[in-house]
């Protein structure tokens, strides 16, 4: 019996360019997207911890490839679910096999907001970046007060 094989890829990072839309001969669209992921490395010498960024090509099609080309810019963070793909060509000007890997997104979640300046492309599309980090850690608080610790703590879970 043969084992399955899993190939799934989801990231988290911000766009590095503006989307780029395209359309096939029979009229689906294809929306490209390079997206910059960071890992956090701790720098041997210094002892300082570093951002070492890596960078993603991601093909999104068809309606969902519209949207991202409308909304999204550059600076942009989202998250893509999705699958590596490998492909490999000839390249143009004879001078060998050219080699590359992809993400084709399954889905694509738009993440931060854009801010009251408008939308669309061009120039960061009205998009400010920010953290990942809460802004309002107040929710937050108490929280370490433990489950039986009184004062009424159990009262403020949502569910």
């Amino acid at each position: 019996m043969a084992a399955s094989n899993v190939n799934v890829v989801v990231i988290t990072g911000n766009l590095t360019r503006d989307p780029e839309l395209r359309h096939t001969g029979g009229g689906t669209a294809i929306c490209e997207l390079r997206v910059a992921v960071n890992s956090r490395r701790k720098d041997g010498q210094s002892g300082e911890w570093v951002d070492k960024p890596n960078y993603f090509d991601v093909v999104v099609w068809g309606a969902q490839g519209e949207n991202c080309a409308n909304y999204l810019a550059k600076g942009r963070p989202v998250a893509v679910e999705g699958r590596l793909d490998w492909r490999e060509w000839e390249a143009k000007d004879g001078s060998g096999k050219r080699q590359a890997v992809q993400i084709v997104a399954n889905t694509v979640q738009f993440l931060g907001s854009r801010d009251g300046s408008g939308g669309g492309n061009g120039n960061g599309g009205g998009f400010t970046p920010s953290s990942d980090v809460p802004a309002d850690t107040s929710d937050f608080e108490g929280a370490s007060a433990g489950a039986g610790g009184g004062g009424g703590a159990e009262d403020d879970i949502p569910f």
